[in-house]
């Protein structure tokens, strides 16, 4: 299996961290976000990656030529931004399998991708988890109070996807799979999911966002 990593965009929500450095090499537990998805998608069997890159394309090329990851590395560079749409569309003139997976590039999770692969072009979802404290009242009077809770049946997008290589020619040269394709394919029912309870899952947009996966990173990535 081949998969594509997003890793393109800039980070702006983690700057001043990202002027200096692009999103994939945030550190997290002293390991860049890239090399711990890497080191994710290879435990499922994929021995390729794709990175779609952009912004400080060499910093992320140079750090992982240094490295020994165990699986082929290529990049797919932007020129201009393509949205994520146009960047798998790109990124996926390289593979010539049937199918292939796709990772937003500030994903850290356990998500099993041997469950996603049983059916095409599906996006693994996941229960809505709020991120503030849920307090169960009675008039006036709080009686229970719980952090974080999931939402039952409310699902939401978890940035990784199995999708098939035929889906490309319906895929803009710029603009956001899921503001285009996915919206489309939906109504044609053409798009599956995968619903994944009780497991990790990190997106890592905010200061908070890596000091919560750090707590965790090691134990779901091994």
């Amino acid at each position: 299996m081949k998969a594509i990593i997003l890793a393109g965009g800039r980070g702006k929500r983690l700057r001043p961290l990202t002027d200096y450095v692009p999103k994939p090499l945030v550190s997290i537990k002293n390991i860049p976000i890239i090399e711990w998805q890497i080191k994710y998608l290879k435990k499922f069997g994929v021995n390729e990656v794709i990175i779609c890159t952009g912004y400080k394309t060499e910093m992320i090329e140079n750090y992982l030529t240094m490295k020994n990851m165990g699986v082929k590395i290529v990049f797919s560079i932007e020129k201009k931004p393509l949205g994520t749409g146009g960047a798998i569309k790109k990124a996926g003139k390289m593979i010539d399998d049937k199918s292939f997976f796709v990772i937003n590039g500030d994903i850290i999770t356990n998500i099993d991708l041997t469950k996603l692969k049983k059916k095409p072009n599906a996006i693994a979802s996941i229960e809505l988890q709020t991120k503030f404290g849920i307090l169960e009242t009675s008039g006036d009077k709080i009686t229970k109070f719980r952090e974080k809770v999931a939402i039952s049946d409310l699902w939401m997008n978890a940035g990784i996807y199995h999708l098939q290589k035929e889906i490309l020619k319906d895929l803009p040269n710029q603009g956001d799979i899921e503001k285009t394709l996915f919206p489309e394919y939906a109504k044609k029912n053409k798009l599956n999911t995968i619903k994944f309870k009780n497991v990790k899952w990190f997106s890592i947009d905010s200061f908070k966002d890596m000091e919560d996966s750090s707590l965790e990173v090691e134990k779901i990535i091994k």
